[in-house]
């Protein structure tokens, strides 16, 4: 199984179109594609789920013209798509939920922050917006877990977040206006992890 994982500093930094345009880039790959958050999307029903004590933990999307974050890994290319809700306190329960999920898949893309106290992906994307202040502790501790960088609106150095320029001069980063264009180098940068897990 080949993992990769797509994390930000905030909400609206462009994860979820860093997340498809990977698929997109790779989509002759089968890519099971996961959104995990914290919280119920508005746009995600409450039917299709997997219930535990009316609590909806797993949604399977099958709609690939919505308008949900999971409609667009379909339409980007990924054979399946999932939304679940992860709340910190219940963690190990839904990994323990997700797992049989990632193990019955070749290619996992998962975005997400929390998901890298669980597990170890093959590679980590983390998507750092400048122009949003906020910087989330979680997404500190991901940072240092980071093979990559996508760097949104990269105008000012240093960064502008307080305690992350010796991180992040650690890590290779790779600059664009728009999220949903993928940097060149970063494609390569996945092609080359895919091969050497003899992927392709």
């Amino acid at each position: 199984m080949t993992t990769i994982v797509v994390g930000g500093h905030s909400r609206n930094v462009g994860k979820t179109s860093v997340t498809a345009g990977l698929i997109r880039a790779f989509r002759e790959y089968p890519w099971t594609a996961v959104k995990i958050s914290s919280h119920r999307h508005a746009n995600i029903p409450a039917f299709g789920c997997e219930q535990t004590q009316d609590f909806c933990d797993i949604y399977e999307e099958t709609n690939r013209d919505g308008a949900s974050d999971t409609s667009r890994f379909l339409a980007a290319g990924a054979v399946r798509s999932l939304w679940m809700e992860m709340e910190a306190e219940r963690a190990e329960d839904g990994m323990r939920r997700l797992l049989p999920v990632l193990q019955s898949s070749p290619f996992v893309m998962i975005e997400s922050n929390r998901i890298l106290r669980l597990i170890q992906p093959d590679l980590c994307i983390m998507v750092l917006r400048y122009d949003i202040p906020e910087f989330k502790e979680s997404a500190r501790e991901a940072l240092r877990l980071a093979h990559a960088v996508v760097a949104v609106n990269a105008h000012s150095a240093p960064p502008p977040w307080e305690g992350v320029s010796e991180i992040l001069s650690r890590i290779p980063q790779f600059a664009t206006q728009d999220p949903r264009i993928i940097p060149a180098g970063l494609v390569d940068l996945v092609r080359l992890r895919l091969q050497q897990n003899g992927m392709d």
